[in-house]
C-alpha cells in the first residue's frame, strides 16, 4: 500500500483534489454531498493515474535521480506491468466518476489525463516548453471544479484556469531551480534556456506579476458571477505580494536559498487563497 501510495504521489494528487473541490465550493448553488465525493474520488484517481503512467513512462529516468531512485519502479519493488495495471484501473474509474456529475467535468478529467501523459512526460526530456504543456493539466483542477458545479465552461471558469495556470510557472520554476543538477542526470532542462540564469528568474517574476493579476480580477468585476468582497480582494493581493516579494529577492540574488524560499512561499500561496475565496462564498 505504501508503494501504491508512492505510485500515485498521494499527497499530491490530494493537494490537486483541494483545488478542485475548491472551485466546485465557489461555484455550487446547492452543495451536495454525492457529487464532492464523486469530484474527489474521481480527481484523485485521475491525478493518481497520470503520476502512475509518468513513473512507468520514466522508470530510468527515475533511477538516475535522488530524488526518485527510491520510487516503487526503479527500486524493483513494483513491475512495469502492476504499475501500468494501477494506472489503467484508476484512469477510467476517475474518469467514470467525473461522468456522473456531468459529460464535461469527464472531457476535461480525460484531456487533462492525456495531456499529462502523451505529451508532458515525453516532452521533459526534449525541451523546456515542457512546463508550459504542464501547466495546462496543472491548472485544470480549479477550474474542474466550477464546472462540476454548474455543467458549463465560461468566463469564470476560463478565470479559475488562468490563474492557476500562471502560479505554476513560478511555483515550477523554483523546484526545476533547486533541482536543477539532479534533473540533468536524467536529461531534464526544465527552466528557460535550460539554465540557472537570468532569464529564468526574469520570467518567475514576470509570471508573478501575471498571477497576481489574474487572482484580482473577480475582485475587480472582471471575472463574471466569480466576484470577492473587499476583504476577499485585500487578503488575496497581501498573499500574492509575499510571493512577488520572494520572486524579487530571487531575481536579484540568483541563489538556491531564494529559490527555496519562492517555492514554499507559492505553496503557501495558493490553499490560502483558494481558502479565502471559498470562505468569501458563503460569510
Amino acid at each position: 500500500m505504501r508503494d501504491l501510495g508512492l505510485l500515485l504521489k498521494f499527497r499530491l494528487a490530494f493537494s490537486v483534489v483541494i483545488s478542485a473541490v475548491a472551485g466546485y465550493l465557489i461555484a455550487a448553488p446547492e452543495i451536495q454531498f454525492l457529487n464532492v465525493l464523486m469530484l474527489t474520488l474521481g480527481g484523485f484517481a485521475v491525478v493518481g493515474s497520470s503520476n502512475a503512467f509518468n513513473q512507468v513512462w520514466e522508470t530510468e529516468q527515475d533511477g538516475l535521480m535522488n530524488r526518485t531512485q527510491n520510487r516503487p519502479l526503479p527500486s524493483g519493488r513494483m513491475t512495469r506491468r502492476t504499475a501500468l495495471l494501477w494506472a489503467l484501473l484508476f484512469g477510467v474509474a476517475g474518469i467514470a466518476a467525473l461522468a456522473v456529475l456531468n459529460a464535461k467535468t469527464a472531457v476535461f478529467g480525460a484531456l487533462s489525463l492525456l495531456i499529462y501523459v502523451l505529451i508532458y512526460t515525453p516532452l521533459k526530456a526534449k525541451s523546456p516548453w515542457a512546463v508550459l504543456v504542464g501547466a495546462v493539466p496543472g491548472a485544470i483542477p480549479f477550474m474542474l471544479g466550477w464546472v462540476a458545479a454548474t455543467g458549463s465552461f465560461g468566463l469564470e471558469s476560463g478565470v479559475l484556469f488562468a490563474y492557476q495556470f500562471v502560479w505554476q510557472f513560478p511555483h515550477f520554476w523554483a523546484i526545476a531551480w533547486l533541482a536543477f543538477d539532479d534533473y540533468a542526470k536524467a536529461g531534464y532542462y526544465l527552466l528557460p534556456n535550460r539554465a540557472k540564469d537570468a532569464l529564468a528568474t526574469r520570467l518567475t517574476l514576470f509570471y508573478t506579476f501575471w498571477m497576481i493579476l489574474i487572482s484580482l480580477m473577480p475582485a475587480w468585476g472582471m471575472a463574471g458571477t466569480l466576484t470577492l468582497d473587499l476583504w476577499a480582494g485585500i487578503a488575496t493581493g497581501l498573499l500574492g505580494l509575499d510571493v512577488l516579494y520572494h520572486a524579487v529577492l530571487h531575481w536579484r540574488r540568483h541563489e538556491d536559498a531564494s529559490a527555496r524560499a519562492l517555492m514554499f512561499s507559492t505553496i503557501r500561496y495558493l490553499p490560502l487563497v483558494q481558502t479565502i475565496w471559498v470562505l468569501d462564498r458563503f460569510i
